[in-house]
């Protein structure tokens, strides 16, 4: 087994209903669903989201030394506009903008928003990185 693997990302929220309508918002589809967890596919990869006062209970810490923002999560785009359609569709969902989209000192071009619980997403458009037909970073 290769040692350097995500299999599972979990983001702590404090209203499960609302987090689960803002991501079906962006077109996510729900695999799964309990009064304390949502999760989705992502192709070889789970997404879930967690009521914060039973993730913190389960990693034996109180909710607010889950924190939030220091984690950013990404997804590449194909092409620069697509980055733009995208960000506007996550402020149009309720995202809180962080930083517009724009050309990046390394080459790519991106932006950054957070959901409803403060998680950090930035969209961006890397040119040294080819995607694949489903979007995966081609390697």
């Amino acid at each position: 087994m290769t040692p350097n693997r995500i299999t599972l990302i979990t983001l702590a929220v404090n209203d499960l209903a609302a987090a689960a309508g803002f991501y079906e918002k962006l077109g996510w589809e729900k695999e799964f669903q309990s009064d304390q967890t949502v999760f989705y596919d992502l192709g070889g990869l789970k997404f879930g989201l967690y009521l914060r006062d039973s993730l913190a209970g389960d990693l034996n810490k109180t909710p607010d030394q889950l924190g939030t923002g220091g984690t950013t999560l990404a997804q590449n785009f194909p092409e620069k506009q697509d980055v733009d359609a995208a960000y506007a569709a996550a402020l149009a969902a309720g995202a809180t903008a962080l930083k517009p989209p724009a050309d990046m000192f390394w080459g790519g071009y991106s932006g950054a928003w957070a959901d409803p619980d403060g998680n950090v997403w930035e969209y961006a458009w890397n040119p040294f990185w080819e995607l694949d037909s489903d979007g995966r970073i081609k390697t």
